[in-house]
């Protein structure tokens, strides 16, 4: 079965300064998430505990009704520790600005980015608005109030 498609319109902000950078792209058939690299002019070292924006090169257009989940790469968050202080980030449908991957490097040694390197996958999803409605009672379920870690391990 082959998902549904919807068409991201995305602008590269300098060409002649970013023609050496990948579109994002699904690296394999059954990925949900499109790579996204880096597009530092030069290295890019995070040290531990660090958090920093790094650019991409590129402003989108989303459609209404879908926004884009920002998320982090696995291997990256393995092997180097390196994940996203907000993941997921959210690239609503209305913002035309240049998208800028937060990073963060959880890892005890530091973390060198280069030019072209994939930092984050890029995840289109549908939105559902809500509509908030004042109760005075709210129904009663098996779990009410139990918060974090209530069911235990």
């Amino acid at each position: 079965m082959t998902p549904p498609t919807v068409t991201i319109k995305l602008k590269w902000l300098d060409p002649e300064r970013t023609s050496d950078l990948a579109l994002p792209s699904y690296e394999t058939e059954g990925s949900s998430g499109l790579d996204v690299c880096a597009a530092v002019e030069d290295e890019l070292v995070i040290g531990p505990g660090q958090r920093v924006l790094v650019p991409t090169g590129f402003a989108v257009a989303v459609p209404q009704g879908c926004e884009i989940q920002v998320r982090p790469r696995s291997g990256l968050a393995v092997r180097h520790g390196l994940s996203l202080p907000n993941t997921p980030g959210t690239i609503d449908a209305d913002y035309r600005g240049e998208v800028k991957i937060a990073l963060i490097n959880f890892g005890s040694e530091p973390v060198s980015i280069r030019r072209g390197d994939r930092i984050a996958q890029l995840v289109v999803a549908p939105v559902i608005r809500a509509a908030v409605e004042v109760a005075t009672e709210l129904d009663r379920t098996r779990r009410g109030s139990g918060g974090f870690g209530h069911t235990g391990m």
